[in-house]
């Protein structure tokens, strides 16, 4: 016998729509797969207190390592300040040229190989301006400065593809010693729990007033497949004197890391890093990083 031809259309309609819903089915399961996949490989966004402080204090040790890291390299510091006028256009100079090496006995120190007369008329550098040069634009949050800082957790957000921590921190107190601090926002990478880039501003106690510091973005490049230097710091801004407004640009390079010598194993999360026991000089060829460079 054969079935008439409603009953045949109904036969074909039922396995239709049957066949359609398994492969709606079959999609939705492989979805929930893939977004359970998903979720275990993309850092938690939402965390508590506790999860917040267990961050802050392991990317404060990797800092710590860091900071003894980078105290065995050699590199070279290029700094320009350039002022503008009223017109927007550029106007005095400021550069020098400075390789951060060690002497004979071992000792770190700071070899000026290039400083031409600085041709600056619409502001002066201070003592202040040449300490964040060196210490706050390179900025580094070791575990013995984390309690100097107060430190909130804004989100997860991603750096050039890198996913990242992002926290906003500023100084409990300004020491009256003359220290100098940092004040803005740190990424920090959420597989390495290092620094990877800071915004904002140098501050500290002043004993001569109006003086105005320039909001900066320093970025960090991975090193050896180790370690985030600092690499590269800019900034843009108008600083508000009592004289009137001043457009200033910084651009700062750390450039040419060379290892030079360690007296210690550092540890680096579960590898032993020992540092070898010739110096480079700094302008020889750098290793080539393991990051883009970020844009000028």
């Amino acid at each position: 016998m054969m079935p008439s031809n409603l009953q045949a259309s109904n036969v074909v309609e039922r396995i239709d729509n049957m066949t359609r819903r398994d492969c709606f089915l079959s999609l939705t399961a492989l979805a929930a797969a893939a977004s359970t996949r998903l979720k275990a490989d993309t850092p938690q966004h939402n965390l508590d207190e506790g999860q917040i402080n267990s961050i802050v204090q392991k990317f404060a040790a990797k800092e710590t390592e860091f900071a003894i890291a980078r105290d065995q390299y050699t590199f070279r510091q290029v700094a320009k300040i350039i002022e503008y006028d009223d017109d927007g256009r550029p106007g005095g100079h400021y550069e020098m040229v400075s390789d951060v090496t060690f002497n004979d006995q071992g000792k770190r120190i700071e070899n000026v190989v290039y400083a031409p007369v600085s041709t600056l008329e619409r502001v002066q550098m201070t003592p202040e301006d040449e300490q964040d040069l060196r210490t706050v634009m390179p900025f580094v949050l070791t575990s013995r400065e984390i309690n100097e800082y107060f430190i909130r957790y804004l989100g997860w957000q991603k750096v050039d593809e890198i996913g990242c921590y992002m926290f906003a921190i500023k100084p409990k107190q300004l020491d009256k010693s003359g220290k100098r601090y940092f004040e803005g926002e740190i990424w920090v990478d959420d597989k390495d729990l290092q620094i990877v880039k800071t915004y904002g501003r140098s501050v500290g106690y002043l004993k001569h007033k109006g003086q105005q510091f320039p909001k900066f973005e320093t970025y960090r490049e991975q090193i050896d497949g180790k370690y985030w230097f600092p690499t590269y710091t800019y900034a843009d801004d108008v600083l508000n004197f009592a004289t009137g407004p001043q457009r200033i640009k910084v651009v700062v390079e750390y450039k040419d890391y060379k290892k030079f010598r360690s007296e210690s194993t550092i540890t680096f999360g579960d590898q032993s890093v020992q540092t070898p026991s010739q110096p480079a000089a700094p302008g020889a060829p750098s290793t080539t990083p393991n990051s883009p460079k970020p844009p000028k």
